[in-house]
């Protein structure tokens, strides 16, 4: 890799590049654009150099990158041989393997979605298939509807719109394990992305049933599932709100106002330059609800209208962000503050109505709020905690229901908008979630109170709390070197304080140790590189680098009865991030 870096330092392609970008020339490519963009970078070296100077990686959440020509980037031939080493898997441990795809509104989703139909087909796999863009969740409950060996999303989530991506779900429909990456990445690895590409025709695999379409019988059975989790049914009726509703040109624009009309929220309007799927998002390039640009129009429209709330989903619909109006004015809620006003709502409805479980339970990620905690423990509620991935409290709900217990769970959140009531699927729902925030609006409006209202009442009653996340680039081919040395920096000589704060306790999920004073423990969690500082105070500081991109994030958990004091901290932790990490 040095030789290449200074290679190509001199504007030289070192020969394996330049052999690899001629076979794509050469090669009787099916995609126009693909082609096009080829003889757009001929003697455009570091064009080149970009796309064909590594693979696209494969990992629990599958593939993601920038669309376009080279093994470096989204296209059909890197979707068919990651498909190929799919297929390979499953056929090496099933007899008759079945797989379920869905797919978003992104630019070449529908033909890597049938690309991937063919390829699996043509590997005597048989495949359901939903006939249009879909949420992510939909995908989850048709593995599970039709008992699936695997399932396929087509989706690069809330990246931009250049991005596209390949994400794959065990049988249990959660994404798949470490363990099966490992060996769908070595099949991969062995594959040829042209010569061993295996692919059926469509239209004779759809004839003769190979390829079946997902009927809309399958989507009225997810609908009903969830419309069983509400809480507090007909308080749409009772008491009326104004929902404005974004799908952010994505998938979740045909389910999300289809289960608030089911449940009385009939004032609902669509921002009209969001509402039809686009895979440019020509409003917010950046389509992702936790940011304020991507919500923007939705808060015109909301100010325009008086509107109670404003929901808006990712592109592939598992991730909702809010606004809600609270003294006239929109006020944005994190991830966190909506993920604690659900728990306090549901626990205290469930409460209220008789309808709690036996030992209730509900999930989070370790680098989620401990107001939970708090919260948590006013209704008597477990709180377990689990890797950041929503595919781990997917796995929780899964072995509660392989001891018949499934019922105990009343919710799964993480930080980054991610929320699930219910165990008919196994990763995050926006439908579910968009249908319970207004559901929560709906009833706090009929106690005289607005979310942002609830919200301080609770920090009044278990204190004050911020979550905050700061993310560092480190760009350039050798940015995943300069993370590892941090983190092995870190290990070697721990911290014993940050930002002039006593680090009380430490853990490295690494090596699953957690130590606090001369106190040593197991931490009964799979490894993984994280680690975790607590600070005098309650408050704690997690370092955990991307697993996908080059990037360090720095998670804050902060509380304090102050929260002016609370803020500050937050201002010097922050600082103290920047400074360490040399950012």
């Amino acid at each position: 890799m040095d030789q290449i870096k200074q290679l190509f330092h001199k504007e030289e392609l070192p020969e394996e590049i330049k052999r690899e970008y001629e076979r794509w020339r050469s090669h009787r490519i099916d995609d126009k654009d693909l082609i096009q963009e080829l003889a757009e970078i001929e003697k455009k070296n570091k064009e080149i150099y970009e796309r064909f100077y590594t693979s696209l990686s494969f990992g629990t959440a599958g593939l993601r990158g920038i669309l376009g020509a080279g093994s470096n980037r989204m296209n059909i031939y890197t979707v068919g041989q990651a498909t190929q080493g799919l297929a390979n898997y499953l056929n090496n441990h099933y007899e008759r393997p079945f797989v379920a795809i869905a797919y978003d509104s992104r630019r070449k989703s529908r033909e890597f979605a049938r690309d991937a139909s063919q390829v699996l087909v043509g590997n005597g796999i048989t495949v359901w298939l939903y006939p249009d863009i879909m949420p992510t969740p939909c995908l989850s409950f048709a593995v599970r509807y039709f008992r699936c060996h695997a399932g396929i999303n087509i989706t690069a989530s809330h990246n931009p719109a250049q991005y596209n991506g390949y994400k794959v779900y065990g049988p249990d429909g959660c994404q798949i394990t470490e363990e099966a990456v490992e060996e769908i990445s070595r099949e991969i690895r062995r594959t040829d992305l042209f010569d061993d590409v295996k692919r059926g025709a469509y239209d004779m695999a759809t004839n003769v049933g190979n390829i079946r379409c997902i009927e809309q019988s399958v989507e009225e059975a997810y609908l009903e599932k969830v419309m069983e989790q509400r809480v507090n049914p007909g308080i749409g009726e009772q008491c009326p709100i104004r929902i404005i509703y974004t799908p952010l040109n994505g998938s979740g624009l045909r389910m999300v106002r289809e289960v608030l009309a089911r449940t009385g929220m009939r004032d609902v309007y669509v921002v009209p330059e969001q509402e039809h799927p686009d895979g440019d998002f020509p409003t917010c390039p950046y389509p992702n609800p936790e940011v304020k640009e991507a919500l923007q129009l939705g808060i015109n429209l909301s100010d325009e209208l008086q509107a109670d709330l404003l929901l808006a989903t990712d592109p592939d619909c598992d991730r909702v962000g809010i606004a809600v109006r609270h003294n006239g004015e929109m006020v944005m809620l994190t991830g966190n503050q909506v993920g604690v006003l659900l728990l306090d709502y549901i626990a205290s409805s469930r409460k209220e109505n008789g309808t709690m479980p036996e030992h209730p339970l509900m999930v989070k990620t370790i680098v989620t709020t401990s107001m939970v905690d708090a919260v948590a423990a006013k209704y008597g509620v477990e709180v377990r905690n689990v890797l950041t991935g929503f595919k781990y409290i997917g796995e929780l709900i899964g072995e509660l229901e392989a001891k018949g217990e499934e019922g105990r769970f009343l919710l799964g959140f993480e930080e980054s908008y991610g929320y699930l009531v219910g165990s008919y699927v196994r990763d995050k729902d926006a439908v579910v979630a968009s249908m319970l925030i207004a559901e929560m609006t709906a009833w706090h409006k009929s106690q005289g109170r607005t979310l942002v209202d609830a919200l301080d009442a609770l920090y009044a009653e278990v204190g004050y709390y911020k979550n905050a996340v700061d993310s560092f680039a480190f760009e350039g081919s050798d940015g995943m070197e300069k993370m590892a040395a941090i983190m092995e920096g870190l290990r070697k000589e721990p911290l014993t304080e940050i930002a002039g704060q006593k680090v009380v306790s430490r853990a490295d999920y690494a090596s699953s140790q957690r130590v606090c004073g001369d106190e040593a423990e197991t931490i009964g969690l799979p490894k993984s590189n994280v680690l975790e500082y607590g600070l005098e105070g309650g408050s704690s500081v997690i370092i955990r680098p991307s697993g996908t991109e080059p990037k360090i994030k720095v998670y804050y958990s902060l509380t304090g009865e102050d929260r002016q004091a609370v803020e500050n901290f937050y201002q010097q932790l922050s600082g103290w991030a920047k400074e360490f990490l040399g950012a």
